[in-house]
């Protein structure tokens, strides 16, 4: 396990995360109501972007890069997407500059700006803004997770029945689209209620504030998902890739959960079997 910064710098990381992602949303407001679908172009198929995401990702990189000059970006658009995760602890900056873009453009309000730093593949500080819902939460490693200044944590609901599942359509994707409505049935048939917001980083935000007990998607990006996930670990809750294993800030699926149990309960249904009880074919 590597050294992790002392509390003051992770403080100073989040009041970073905090202002960036502050600044993203203020070009969200700026922007809300001028532009719409028609405005936008396609990185690739049902993936839109606008002008808006990129002047709000220009606005949250300048508050990064004026005060950690040195640090590493990893950002949704344009170039940064490509940044290569430090081998080392170099601090590198997470940032979807407006997760929900569709939602932005047809005027419905969930969507966010989303900010993390991570140092050697785990996230240490975050920050979410949702300017059109007018709240924002944050979160830095050991220090817990807030709403609006104010202490949040996971539902403590230990049944999928009654629960209130967050979702995402695998809309970007026809191959997964046919393997997603049976997880679909079968955790609907677990008696749990199931949203779909069309913002992941508000989703998640959701899970760790107690609104939802959980959370799964097919394929995220750590801009989509870093901050996120901390939130939730912060406020008590549990997160994974959806097939078992640690996140590691790739592009993958992700399922989380109010706690560990809500989550292996929901990722069983998700996948329809208890792997756990799979028979061992190994010599």
């Amino acid at each position: 396990m590597p050294d992790f910064p002392a509390n003051a710098q992770l403080d100073d990381w989040l009041l970073t995360a905090r202002e960036a992602a502050e600044a993203a949303a203020t070009v969200h407001a700026d922007w809300a109501g001028r532009i719409g679908v028609s405005d936008a172009s396609f990185k690739r198929f049902a993936d839109m972007v606008s002008k808006a995401d990129l002047v709000a990702q220009e606005a949250a990189l300048s508050v990064i890069q004026r005060h950690h000059p040195g640090h590493l970006v990893l950002a949704e658009e344009g170039s940064a997407s490509e940044t290569d995760l430090p081998d080392d602890a170099t601090p590198i900056w997470i940032v979807d500059p407006l997760d929900g873009t569709a939602n932005f453009l047809h005027g419905h309000p969930m969507y966010a700006s989303s900010v993390a730093v991570a140092i050697s593949g785990r996230v240490m500080a975050g920050a979410v803004t949702a300017s059109a819902l007018g709240q924002r939460w944050w979160a830095r490693r050991g220090g817990g997770a807030f709403r609006d200044g104010v202490p949040i944590h996971a539902s403590p609901r230990t049944s999928l029945e009654g629960a209130l599942i967050a979702t995402g359509f695998p809309f970007k994707n026809q191959e997964e689209a046919e393997a997603y409505g049976p997880q679909l049935t079968r955790v609907l048939s677990a008696g749990a209620q199931v949203r779909r917001g069309g913002a992941a980083a508000i989703d998640l935000c959701f899970v760790a504030d107690g609104r939802f007990e959980g959370f799964w998607e097919g394929e995220l990006h750590p801009w989509d998902y870093a901050a996120g996930v901390l939130l939730i670990e912060e406020a008590g809750g549990a997160c994974e890739r959806l097939e078992g294993g640690p996140l590691a800030l790739v592009s993958c699926g992700v399922a989380a959960g109010n706690s560990r149990e809500m989550l292996e309960m929901l990722r069983t249904r998700v996948h329809g079997a208890d792997r756990s009880s799979a028979p061992d074919t190994a010599l």
